[in-house]
C-alpha cells in the first residue's frame, strides 16, 4: 500500500551523483511580497534547492487568497515596507494556512516589529542583506521547527532585559492609555496577541458585536486606522500583561 504523502510535499529533489537515500524533499513555498525586485531575488536564491515555489504575490487576504498557496508548506514574507501590511498577511496565513512555517525578511532590527510578529505567527527572522546560503539555512532550520532570529537582534532583546529601568525611563507616558477603561484595555493587550474578535469576545464572555463596538472605540482614543496599528501602539506605550 502506497503511503499518504503530506500536500506540501510535492516530490522530492536529488543532486547531481546523489543517492537515492539523499534524495530531499520538496517543499511547497509561496513568496509575499509587493516588491517585484525582491520576489525575482528570492526566486532566483531558490533556484536549485528543494524549495519550490507554488505561489507569489503582493497581498494574501481571507477576502484574496491564492488556491495553490493553501499547500504550501513554508511562506516566505517580505518585512522589509508596511509594518501594518506584513503583520496583515502573517495573520491571513496563519487563518488560511496555520500547519504552515513562515520566515519573514526584515531590512533592520526593529524590535517591537519582531515581537509583534513573532505573536502574530512569524517562525523565523531573516536579514534581507544576507547572504543566499544564510538564507537556505534558515529556511531549513524554520521547516525543522526551529525558531531563528538574526543574533544582533538577541543581544538587543538581552541588553533590554538586562536594562529595563533605564528602557522605562526613557519611554514618555503617553496619556491615551488612560483614556481606555479597563475592558478596553484587556481587549487591546488581546490585540497584540493576533486574536479575533470571535476569540476574544470568548474569553470575555460577551458578543462579538460588542466587541466590535469596543474595538472601534479603541481606535477612535488611541488614533489608529486599524487593529495593526492598535497592536504596535500598544507595544511600545502599554505594559505587558497575561491574557484575560
Amino acid at each position: 500500500m502506497a503511503t499518504a504523502t503530506h500536500p506540501a510535499i510535492i516530490g522530492r529533489a536529488s543532486h547531481s551523483g546523489d543517492h537515492s537515500s539523499n534524495c530531499q524533499p520538496i517543499i511547497a513555498t509561496a513568496l509575499i511580497s509587493g516588491s517585484f525586485l525582491i520576489r525575482n531575488g528570492l526566486r532566483r536564491a531558490l533556484e536549485g534547492t528543494h524549495f519550490s515555489i507554488v505561489e507569489e504575490g503582493s497581498v494574501l487576504t481571507p477576502e484574496r487568497h491564492w488556491p495553490r498557496a493553501l499547500n504550501a508548506a513554508l511562506f516566505v514574507v517580505d518585512a522589509t515596507q508596511s509594518p501594518m501590511q506584513v503583520l496583515e498577511a502573517v495573520q491571513s496565513v496563519r487563518q488560511q494556512c496555520p500547519s504552515a512555517r513562515i520566515v519573514a525578511l526584515v531590512d533592520q532590527l526593529d524590535l517591537s516589529l519582531l515581537r509583534l510578529g513573532y505573536e502574530a505567527g512569524v517562525d523565523s527572522f531573516c536579514l534581507a542583506t544576507s547572504a543566499p546560503e544564510v538564507l537556505i539555512n534558515v529556511l531549513e532550520l524554520t521547516m525543522m521547527g526551529e525558531k531563528f532570529v538574526p543574533g544582533a537582534a538577541l543581544q538587543a532583546i538581552l541588553n533590554q532585559e538586562h536594562q529595563p529601568s533605564l528602557a522605562s525611563a526613557q519611554r514618555e507616558p503617553d496619556h491615551r492609555v488612560t483614556k481606555l477603561s479597563p475592558r478596553e484595555a484587556v481587549i487591546l493587550h488581546s490585540l497584540m496577541s493576533g486574536d479575533a474578535n470571535k476569540v476574544i469576545a470568548r474569553k470575555l464572555d460577551i458578543t462579538e458585536a460588542t466587541i466590535k463596538v469596543h474595538v472601534k472605540a479603541i481606535l477612535r482614543k488611541i488614533g489608529a486606522a486599524n487593529r495593526t496599528q492598535a497592536a504596535m501602539w500598544a507595544t511600545e506605550h502599554m505594559p505587558r500583561r497575561r491574557d484575560p
